[in-house]
């Protein structure tokens, strides 16, 4: 019988906090890991005891000796306001005066329309189309792998995202050139809920209390992950045995490789083919509003810093040294 392992009453309290709002269990890791770098870093002792100096003392070393980028910091930062307040219920917490990690200005690494069809020619197996997806949509990698079933409105050429970066909800476009593709999967992904539901299986995980509310829902195909993963795992919240979706890690060394074989020299992740699905609606004329809309950003002023890609591509400014020739 599975057990859950042994957790200290502190950390048990953050976790059922946590799952109480409805919080990735990413997310739930992430906390998890500050609160106990933090509890090291004053020698064990518990938060309780802890004030707003010790906050920005561990914080500070974050900065000062282990040199983490800012939004790692900030990340740090949060888990640490989520304990007090919504754990240690101490409502008015608050840090002040926090030395930051200097942001450092970068434009973001995108691929030329011909990098890219040479990037999807060289994918092979069942990395091409999440890849694909995540060029022609813009999605991010985490919403991508989460997608499910019920999330593709074929007849309407759209896809709907729940719980994007910052909880929110936006669809986005779908292309016609993946639609016949993506059909295909959802027959595979039927087939493999059928061989999973004539072995006791096929329960998939449900976001937030859905399970509760909707008992049936957790074994509909329409709840299935459309790019699930190959072999039966355990819930590590609930211990139930299921299909969860494909890893990061596939994608990441698959698209690694795809590069490798279209000999393609620039630092790419899959973040870059957002950056590039943005960077050529721009080129293609679309309005930056439209684009920040697809991308699911709060501030138009992040969708800009694919103008300054624009402005800086190879056919932007006219070389000098090309005027005398």
């Amino acid at each position: 019988m599975y057990q859950k392992p042994r957790k200290s009453s502190l950390l048990s309290a953050l976790r059922n906090r946590i799952r109480l709002k409805g919080y990735s269990y990413s997310t739930e890791k992430t906390y998890v890991k500050w609160v106990k770098e933090y509890v090291l870093f004053h020698g064990h002792t518990h938060p309780k005891e802890l004030g707003e100096d010790k906050v920005r003392d561990f914080l500070t070393y974050l900065v000062n000796k282990r040199h983490i980028a800012p939004a790692t910091q900030n990340q740090a930062l949060c888990a640490l306001l989520f304990l007090y307040r919504s754990v240690l219920n101490f409502k008015d917490f608050y840090v002040s005066e926090i030395v930051w990690s200097k942001k450092s200005r970068r434009l973001p690494v995108v691929l030329s329309t011909d990098e890219v069809r040479k990037l999807l020619d060289a994918l092979q197996g069942k990395a091409a189309l999440p890849v694909k997806l995540m060029y022609g949509t813009g999605l991010r990698l985490s919403e991508c792998i989460k997608l499910r079933i019920l999330d593709i409105d074929l007849e309407y050429k759209q896809i709907t995202v729940h719980d994007g970066k910052g909880r929110k909800d936006r669809t986005t476009v779908l292309p016609t050139s993946l639609i016949d593709p993506i059909i295909h999967q959802i027959r595979l992904v039927e087939k493999l809920h059928d061989h999973d539901l004539a072995h006791g299986l096929g329960e998939v995980q449900l976001p937030h209390a859905l399970s509760r509310k909707y008992p049936a829902a957790a074994k509909d195909l329409r709840w299935q992950f459309l790019f699930p993963s190959r072999k039966i795992g355990r819930d590590p919240r609930t211990g139930l045995r299921s299909r969860f979706h494909i890893s990061r890690e596939t994608l990441h060394r698959e698209l690694h490789q795809a590069a490798r074989i279209a000999g393609i020299t620039k630092k790419i992740s899959t973040h870059t083919l957002r950056h590039s699905f943005a960077t050529h609606l721009l080129e293609a004329g679309y309005d930056i509003r439209t684009v920040q809309e697809l991308l699911g950003h709060n501030d138009v002023a992040t969708t800009m810093i694919y103008t300054h890609v624009l402005k800086t591509a190879g056919n932007a400014v006219r070389s000098p040294l090309d005027s005398r020739i």
